[in-house]
């Protein structure tokens, strides 16, 4: 399939925008598959090789990384590097498919940079960093000090949503669903020259 497509989701932490990727992976007739990240930090108890991340070890990535196997990366700590293989990609495109993505906004800022005309950026925008902070302490899955880092985080990253194609505002969850289907299901049925990975 050498016409797939990418469709990134961005977003700051508590926007619902992992809930709305994996509701558009059910949606049959978009025929999206999930980009799984590789990840240099420490494999958890509950994580699954190849189903949440690959799992390499920080050698590894940076053997990856000078021979340009990225489409992006960042070391987000002293070797704690996060990214995504070109190989992904051409996985799910060679099963017919297209790529979604839920990465951090720069990620996705860097695979529309490279390519343009075959990817989608969604910045999905919480109502307000009120909301945002409310639907963290509701997982309660995070630390105090995880919440607030993760608040800070969330407030330097809504400076990007201009530099994304579109801005969900998901303000109520199945207007949201809904606004992005509509939006993936156009996109796709856009026809583009793209270059190859």
């Amino acid at each position: 399939m050498d016409q797939g497509k990418l469709i990134v989701f961005s977003a700051p932490s508590g926007s619902g925008k992992t809930s709305i990727v994996k509701h558009l992976l059910k949606q049959p007739e978009l025929n999206l598959d999930f980009s799984i990240s590789a990840t240099s930090r420490p494999q958890r108890a509950n994580e699954l090789e190849g189903q949440d991340y690959y799992f390499l070890n920080p050698e590894q990535f940076e053997y990856h990384i000078t021979r340009e196997e990225f489409i992006e990366y960042k070391e987000v700590y002293t070797n704690n590097y996060y990214g995504t293989l070109k190989n992904e990609v051409k996985r799910i495109w060679e099963a017919g498919k297209h790529v979604i993505f839920d990465i951090d906004v720069i990620g996705g800022m860097e695979i529309k940079e490279k390519y343009p005309n075959r990817t989608l950026t969604v910045f999905v925008k919480p109502p307000s960093l009120q909301e945002a902070e409310k639907r963290l302490r509701g997982r309660k899955t995070d630390t105090e000090e995880k919440i607030k880092e993760r608040l800070e985080k969330a407030e330097a990253e809504m400076k990007y949503e201009e530099s994304f194609d579109v801005v969900l505002m998901n303000d109520d969850f199945e207007t949201a669903k809904k606004e992005a289907c509509q939006l993936v299901h156009n996109f796709l049925n856009l026809y583009v020259d793209a270059k190859p990975l």
